[in-house]
This record gives structure tokens, sequence and C-alpha cells, in this order.
């Protein structure tokens, strides 16, 4: 049991209803809830008085906090948690929500990003929160890689697909470099090369290079982990996040300093070289997962939740995420199921056409 569901067995009934209307209070208007409209609510008749020492009570175990003096209170980071992890309660998607997905995703004729781009949309206008989504990669597995001398400072790579796509890039090789040393290059990376994709490769290229240290001249191994780079550090990455909804994280009456917090979230998404992390996030088990705030160091200074789900292939395996940003605020019981079901569909979708 985590600490939350914990302290939430520890607490009593009136003390877990009033927490959990603050929270719902607050998810609902974005404002501080005060003891005088809990008594209007509550399902117990209590006096205000009450109400708001339990509120104290509350508040001293780092649930609640007091925004101003006179105010009501609002859920801290770790109230948020405990709320969604032992009190929220997940819907079905709503006939509508799904409805405007499954017509997003019903563009046949689109290529695999431009699909992914009108569900990111979709997602972000029924949420009204910024969708993210994670697109795959689509890699065929390697038949053979080869480097091409074409000036004392330019190389070229070329790296022939399975699927019959071949790949050119450029790029500058250490010093020294002959035409020997590049055909050693090329042997040692085909040996490893032949039936992975390039993910692979990468994951068993620095270990082996370790491992024959000794075997492989030191050029050849430098132009090896040079051209590997290139590919690595090529900045296709950052193409495979596509983020949506911006402005409907500013809404009208939103303060000067949130607007500041939402403008680092953004910088810091498209800044972002590799975002392999945001894939991580959800790569410890299936369905979906949330991150309140601090819990995830990319939204760490935005304030921002996020709610993720991993999307698979036909088989089984993670290739992308979908995910919706808003404040801690969110309704999460509404939007955790659109996620989870977009989510699902676009996994089956990638599976249909990769089958297809």
């Amino acid at each position: 049991m985590n600490e939350g569901k914990k302290l939430l067995s520890e607490m009593n009934e009136r003390s877990r209803e009033v927490f959990r209307r603050v929270v719902e209070g607050y998810i609902a208007s974005g404002e501080p809830v005060g003891s005088r409209t809990l008594t209007r609510s509550m399902s117990e008749t209590l006096s205000a008085a009450t109400i708001r020492n339990v509120m104290q009570d509350l508040e001293f175990l780092g649930l609640l906090d007091s925004p101003h003096v006179s105010a009501g209170r609002i859920p801290t980071q770790r109230g948020l948690r405990m709320f969604v992890d032992g009190l929220l309660e997940v819907g079905d998607v709503g006939a509508d929500d799904r409805r405007l997905i499954d017509t997003a995703s019903s563009g046949a004729s689109q290529d695999i990003v431009s699909l992914l781009d009108t569900i990111g949309g979709t997602l972000s206008g029924i949420t009204r929160g910024a969708s993210v989504v994670l697109a795959p990669k689509v890699e065929a597995p390697i038949r053979h890689i080869e480097f091409v001398s074409l000036a004392p400072d330019r190389v070229l790579v070329v790296l022939v697909l399975t699927n019959g796509h071949v790949e050119n890039r450029l790029f500058t090789p250490p010093p020294g470099q002959t035409p020997s040393s590049m055909r050693e290059a090329a042997n040692f990376l085909n040996s490893l090369a032949e039936g992975r994709t390039l993910s692979d490769l990468r994951r068993t290229m620095a270990a082996d290079i370790a491992r024959r240290r000794q075997e492989i001249d030191s050029l050849a191994r430098e132009l090896v982990e040079s051209g590997m780079v290139l590919w690595e550090n090529s900045g296709e990455q950052s193409e495979r996040l596509i983020v949506r909804g911006r402005a409907n994280l500013i809404e009208t009456g939103t303060e000067s300093d949130d607007i500041d917090r939402i403008r680092v979230l953004f910088d810091d998404l498209e800044r972002k070289r590799d975002i392999a992390e945001f894939l991580e996030l959800a790569e410890t088990g299936e369905g979906v997962r949330i991150f309140i705030g601090s819990e995830n160091k990319l939204f760490s200074l935005s304030g921002s939740s996020l709610v993720v789900s991993p999307y698979m292939n036909a088989d089984r395996k993670i290739i992308g995420a979908v995910g919706v940003i808003g404040p801690t605020r969110l309704n999460y019981g509404r939007i955790v199921p659109i996620v989870d079901y977009t989510a699902q569909l676009v996994g089956r979708l990638l599976s249909e056409r990769s089958s297809g």
C-alpha cells in the first residue's frame, strides 16, 4: 500500500468526505473551497466550524493548502496524488467524445504523422488541454551499411533497409581516415547490424565496441561511433513529438505567473532534442499513468499535470504514447478514459496499417 492510500485508510469517513469535496470543488472551479460551501453539500449535517477544524487537520497532514489567510483550501500536489490514487472515480468515454475521436481516426488516406496530428488536435479540443502524441519511428531491419568517402572531410553513410528504403547522410569523419579503415568500419557494423533495426544496433554497438576494442583499429572505431551518432542526433526525434492546443492552457483570467510557467513548459518541449524520456514515462506498465507537477521532471517548473498512456503494435511492443497536459486541476475522471481509449485506438490503427 502506497503512502497516500495508507493515509487515506487511516482517515475517518468525515475527513475523507471533506477532503474529497474540497478536491472535486477545486477541480471543477479552480477556486479555493471554503467551509461554508461544504456545509451546503455535505451528506452529514456539520457546522462550518467543525468543517474548518477538519480542513485544518488535513492542512497539517500536507493534503490541503490555504492560498490566502481568509480564503478556503486547495489540494496540494500530495493531496492531488492521494485523491487520484485512492478516491478518483473514472467513468466511461462519453458518446460524443468517442464519436469525435473515431471520426478523427477515420482518415484512411492520411500518412501516419498526419493522422496522429489530426487525432492530437481532436484530443486537445475535447479535453481543453494540450495534447501530446509521440509518433512511432517506423524502423525496418538493416540489410547493409556502407561508408563512401567524398572528400577528406566528407563521408556519406549509406543505410540499406530490408523494406527497400535507402537512407544517405553526410558527416565529417575523424581525421586520418583511409579507404581500408572505412571498409573495416563498415564490416564491423554489418557484422552486428543484419536483421537488427537501428535502435537495436545502437543498444548493442557500445557494448560490442568495448569488448572488441583491441580487434578494431581506433580510427575505424571512431568512424563507426561518429557515423552512428549522426543518426542518433539528427533531429528526427524532436519531430516525433506532436503537440496541439497550446492556447488551451492560457485561458482568460490566467494569472501572469501561470502564463510564465506554461511558457517554460512549452519551451522545454520545443527545445528537447531527444524525447525518448517521454515514452519511458509510459513504459513501466500498460494503462494510463498520471504525473502531477514535479513528479515528472519535464513539467516540474510549469505546475502542470500529464495524463499519458502508451500504445502498442500488433506484437504488444510499446511504440509510442498519447497524453494530455493541463493544469493540476484537470478533470482526471473524464480525461483518463479519453486518453486510454485514444491510445488503444491509435495502437489498433497502426497495427492494421502495418499488416495491411
